[in-house]
């Protein structure tokens, strides 16, 4: 088999994400499918037949340690939060680094740091608190590169710490924590303070000095904050944490505690710990789809949910040598984690018949939800029957749990008394983003986005030209039904943006109620969506069980270090044939920065077209104590040439900003902190570019509202306090105009790979 036979020939995304990710070196498909499955042919056959996939860390690295490759297979870890004290922060630093450095993500607490002010014995006299050493991980994450992409990381607190409210207002200001997603620990005593409208107390004793901090909040007012913030910047996200605690196979085991979240929320783990994941295609199982008798084999998913439990312990005995620190390798021999999830459930609704969000889909969720823990569980006793249980499994505690007793039948029960378990954890649900856009379905527990998207080409004359695309699993029952308009689609076509958030909700709090981790999802809501409408969300989830939740607001603010919208006037480009370049007249506008970077000063001069704002020439010069000139004068010459070949400012600052960090540049944020935006001097200057290409169109703008023609005002164009409508146009891939999905922390183009992450 090929990869064009395996997933499609027609499917050139699917192909194009296979090369480019998960084929090392010059292998085929076969060569690929042997070394990811380790030989077990059982589980090849599952791939072959795009029944299960297992997490991209799996696919892309395993077995490249036999080549020399110091590489991990798992996608994500916690590493132990850091203790109040200066060695412990910067230790955790470079656990951090070093774990991204096998391409590992990672999530860390703060909880346990003093608040700002609390009183130390140095020279400072008092800390500035656990908020203040966020940009320092943040900086570690964009510093270590991962083949091309950066690490991944999450930040959470806990909603009683003293420094909560700060750390909510935090990412409110965009250019602060840029690589890393943010969580708040919310509990129970919390939620019961919101609900009854009373005050609720943050404290904090500083365990070298004894000192006590303590203040009383209006838990409503924080409650509101957060959504509000939320609904304008899209996080910091949710994390109910004593759901959490209790909603699992460990919460009477007096050992075990959970220490964080990895990056994106469906895996809480204790110090130290990871977890290998794998996914199932639901979407595979229904059988005569699209059909009044369509059905569902449920011996086949029983079977193949077995095999995966088999497969990924497989993988764990692999990879137990691979994981970058000790404590990691100690933690996953003691707890043994595996993740098993789900992807294609939106397809799998579309070829039942079933609408989702519906009564019957929440019901069928249920069903498929228990079948699997069930079988899930049961699979990992036999797995213990063979290879015993892990090392601080306590059966007695295990069976006494609540989530033991509402997912296991007798017969499972039976076998997990007798044997105990291999695992601790099983099941997790994940975004599943790059692999289901590889084989062209739903991502993870999410509805299809879209029935059809506007996708942009470029005619023979350089104008726009936009033409329909309609999603894979449409597109398949329209050739099916011989329909050709999608106004004739039946009404269980569901998409993400017309669903009710509260079927929403539904549809994860069936599936949560059988996953003893966590689920990943994000709640897509609408532009006009209020505040109001955030915290009703969050208070729904949370009276329905749900671990966390994640929700993106349609054209909030954070949309703008994500997709910046381009300008709809016409570009000076138009029209341009491949090797034209323009030329550059008189009648320009420039605008200059100075910038400071690693090396010392830097001097950025932009030429913008007066009528449209693009970008036509750059000039950079050293200041007196800057950096290498040949290397600013070639720089800017290419920036130069490549705007005025057609090229628009975001792609040139999106390439500006993949060129990696500089040592200097570090140095000098750490130590003066007067370093432009950026971790190296073409990031530098990308930014500056497009903060003058910004400004540029204010100006533009408050000529075309009333001031004289030709002329430019200095003051700069205030923004509307309320949040405008955005426009579909705005939310628009910038390589083929197909309308971003927001998964994971990133928004990713389902039609061509394009993504832009935090």
């Amino acid at each position: 088999m090929t990869v064009e036979e395996w997933l499609g020939r027609d499917n050139q995304l699917g192909i194009d994400i296979w090369n480019k990710k998960y084929k090392y070196d010059h292998e085929n498909f076969e060569e690929w499918l042997t070394r990811v499955s380790g030989g077990n042919e059982e589980i090849s056959r599952f791939i072959r037949e795009k029944k299960f996939l297992f997490g991209g860390r799996i696919l892309a690295n395993r077995g490249l340690d036999k080549k020399g490759k110091k590489v991990t297979l798992s996608n994500c870890y916690v590493v132990a939060p850091p203790e109040d004290n200066i060695e412990s922060i910067f230790d955790c630093a470079k656990k951090l680094a070093r774990t991204y450095s096998y391409g590992g993500g990672c999530g860390v607490d703060i909880s346990r740091l003093s608040p700002r002010g609390a009183a130390i014995n140095n020279a400072a006299k008092e800390t500035s608190g656990a908020v203040s050493f966020m940009d320092l991980y943040s900086l570690v994450t964009d510093l270590i590169g991962q083949n091309g992409r950066r690490g991944a990381l999450m930040i959470s607190i806990d909603c009683s710490h003293p420094d909560v409210e700060e750390f909510i207002r935090l990412k409110s200001d965009l250019n602060k924590v840029t690589k890393a997603n943010i969580s708040v620990r919310i509990s129970d005593e919390f939620m019961k303070c919101v609900k009854e409208k009373k005050p609720f107390l943050l404290h904090y004793t500083r365990e070298a000095t004894g000192q006590k901090i303590e203040k009383e909040v209006d838990a409503r007012k924080l409650f509101h904050e957060m959504a509000e913030i939320n609904w304008d910047y899209g996080e910091p996200g949710a994390l109910f944490w004593d759901h959490i605690r209790e909603g699992n196979l460990l919460a009477n085991t007096k050992e075990f505690s959970y220490a964080g979240v990895n990056p994106c929320a469906e895996e809480p783990l204790p110090a130290g710990g990871s977890c290998l994941i794998g996914s199932i295609s639901l979407s595979e199982f229904v059988q005569d789809p699209f059909t009044g008798h369509a059905s569902f084999d449920y011996e086949g998913f029983k079977e193949c949910v077995a095999a995966c439990v088999r497969a990924l312990n497989e993988v764990l005995e692999e990879g137990l040598a691979l994981h970058p620190l000790e404590e990691q390798r100690q933690s996953v021999s003691d707890w043994r984690q595996i993740g098993l999830g789900i992807m294609g459930l939106g397809d799998m609704m579309i070829k039942l018949g079933i609408a989702y969000g519906s009564d019957e889909a929440a019901a069928l969720c249920d069903k498929l939800g228990f079948l699997m823990a069930d079988t899930a569980i049961a699979s990992s006793a036999l797995l213990a029957k063979k290879d015993g249980p892990f090392p601080m499994c306590h059966t007695d505690e295990i069976m006494s749990t609540a989530f033991f007793r509402s997912n296991t039948t007798e017969k499972t029960a039976a076998l997990v008394k007798k044997y105990g378990l291999r695992n601790s954890q099983i099941l997790t649900i994940t975004p599943t983003g790059t692999l289901s856009t590889m084989l062209g379905i739903s991502g993870g527990i999410e509805p299809i986005y879209a029935n059809s998207y506007e996708r942009r080409t470029v005619s023979l004359h350089g104008g726009d030209v936009y033409y329909k695309v309609f999603t894979r699993i449409v597109e398949q029952y329209m050739k099916k039904a011989g329909i050709t308009d999608e106004a004739d689609l039946p009404d269980y076509f569901v998409t993400a943006m017309t669903l009710n958030y509260r079927q929403r909700v539904n549809m994860q709090a069936a599936w949560q109620k059988h996953i003893d981790a966590s689920i990943s999802s994000t709640c897509n809501v609408p532009n006009e969506f209020t505040v109001q409408e955030v915290e009703n969300l969050y208070m729904y989830a949370y009276d329905k069980g749900l671990k966390g939740i994640t929700l993106f607001r349609d054209g909030c603010k954070r949309l703008g270090i994500l997709t910046p919208e381009k300008p709809k006037s016409a570009s000076v480009d138009a029209g341009l044939k491949r090797g034209d370049i323009i030329q550059v007249t008189d009648n320009v506008v420039g605008m200059k920065r100075k910038l400071m970077t690693g090396c010392g000063s830097l001097h950025c001069m932009a030429l913008f077209d007066p009528n449209t704002g693009s970008l036509l020439e750059v000039f950079l010069s050293k200041g007196s104590t800057g950096g290498c000139n040949n290397f600013m004068i070639g720089l800017s010459r290419m920036i130069s040439i490549a705007a005025r070949g057609g090229i628009d400012i975001y792609t040139i600052v999106d390439q500006l900003n993949s060129t990696g960090s500089c040592p200097s540049y570090a140095v000098r944020y750490a130590t003066k902190k007067d370093t432009s935006r950026g971790s190296c001097c073409p990031m530098a200057v990308g930014n500056a570019l497009l903060d003058m290409y910004n400004h540029m169109q204010k100006l533009i703008a408050g000529r075309r509202n009333g001031a004289a023609a030709g002329a430019f005002s200095e003051e700069p164009v205030p923004e509307a306090k309320a949040a405008p409508k955005i426009e579909k146009s705005a939310l628009l891939c910038p390589e083929c105009g197909t309308p971003l999905v927001f998964e994971g922390g990133c928004n990713i183009c389902k039609n061509c790979g394009w993504s832009k992450c935090f």
